[in-house]
C-alpha cells in the first residue's frame, strides 16, 4: 500500500470514528437563553453554559436565580437582560 493510499485510508477512519461517537459533543443541542438589550431592543440567544460561566460556586449559582444576569450587548454594547420567557 502507498503512503498516499495509507493516509487516505487513515482520514476515513477518523471520520467515521467521529461521525459515529461524536466525542466532541457537536450533535448536542445547545440550550440558549433569550436576553434583550435595554438600549438597542435587540435580542440575543445565548448558550446557557456561557451564562453558567459567570458563575464559579453553588453559593453563587443559588444567588444568580433571585438576581438578573447582566451582559453586553454584541450590536451596541449596551446592557442585556434575560428577557420575561427565558428559564431562570
Amino acid at each position: 500500500m502507498s503512503k498516499k493510499d495509507e493516509q487516505d485510508e487513515m482520514s476515513k477512519e477518523l471520520l467515521r470514528w467521529l461521525e459515529e461517537d461524536d466525542p466532541f459533543g457537536l450533535n448536542e443541542e445547545i440550550k440558549t437563553i433569550s436576553f434583550k438589550c435595554k438600549d438597542c431592543r435587540k435580542e440575543d440567544d445565548v448558550p446557557d453554559f456561557v451564562v453558567s460561566d459567570f458563575v464559579v460556586s453553588d453559593f453563587q449559582m443559588d444567588k444568580m436565580k433571585h438576581e438578573e444576569v447582566k451582559i453586553e450587548c454584541p450590536f451596541c454594547g449596551g446592557t442585556m437582560l434575560r428577557t420575561k420567557n427565558s428559564p431562570k
